[in-house]
């Protein structure tokens, strides 16, 4: 008989105690998850971080004293092995680019619903990336504005090419669903419109990583305006 994965470590730090309480249940329900503490600043977040073993620090950027970012940091530097997913209010350019430079691997607004907050925290510890919808299309918009311009095209913003022009030998479908992951839409929201199962969707998400080689969600919509699916 094979034994159970340990659950995920994860702490909650956020000045905010209501806030940070109500995370700490909230994540706690989640199966094969342990709250392990909650911080209420940056320093806590590093010096709790290492006492308690965290898998995972659900982190906040806003702080008073040590902020998320510069905790984010240091974590990620004395322990590759944490992953930090950021929870906070902000999704703006001074907040999304220096917390990703620090080494986030993940980062969520606080409009974020319970299921997306599990399953960033899934996401993050299997070491892959996790990106609110909004935070992907302000990096999308930074990389597209250092590429060249190209003439506009009437039409909708995102659209499937002719199956002759498909790359990398997606199909109709899959390109169709690669041009709704573009647009920000998780995989629930696919299927309601496409009128297909979430298991449908996740297969076809699976098949698309697996012919354009991308590891996440992120670099599948760098990949959709690299190859025009996305004007």
């Amino acid at each position: 008989m094979s034994e159970s994965p340990a659950p995920i470590r994860v702490l909650v730090v956020d000045d905010q105690r209501v806030t940070r309480e109500g995370l700490m249940l909230l994540v706690g329900l989640n199966a094969g998850m342990e709250v392990v503490g909650g911080g209420a600043d940056g320093e806590q977040a590093v010096t709790l971080a290492r006492e308690l073993r965290a898998d995972v620090v659900l982190m906040d950027l806003a702080m008073p004293g040590t902020d998320g970012v510069t905790a984010t940091a240091t974590l990620t530097r004395e322990d590759p092995g944490v992953a930090v997913l950021v929870l906070t209010t902000y999704a703006d350019d001074a907040s999304v680019f220096p917390a990703l430079r620090a080494g986030a691997k993940g980062y969520l607004t606080k409009d974020a619903s319970a299921d997306q907050i599990e399953q960033a925290i899934r996401a993050v510890h299997a070491g892959q990336v996790w990106m609110d919808a909004v935070v992907q299309l302000r990096l999308v918009t930074a990389v597209t504005a250092e590429l060249p311009a190209r003439p506009a095209q009437p039409g909708s913003a995102a659209r499937a090419p002719a199956s002759g022009a498909l790359p990398d030998g997606l199909s109709a479908r899959e390109a169709e669903v690669l041009t709704l992951i573009a647009q920000g839409l998780s995989n629930a929201e696919i299927g309601e419109r496409l009128f297909l199962g979430r298991a449908t969707i996740k297969t076809h998400v699976n098949r698309i990583f697996a012919k354009t080689g991308v590891r996440d969600r992120a670099q599948a919509v760098h990949y959709a305006f690299r190859h025009g699916l996305v004007e």
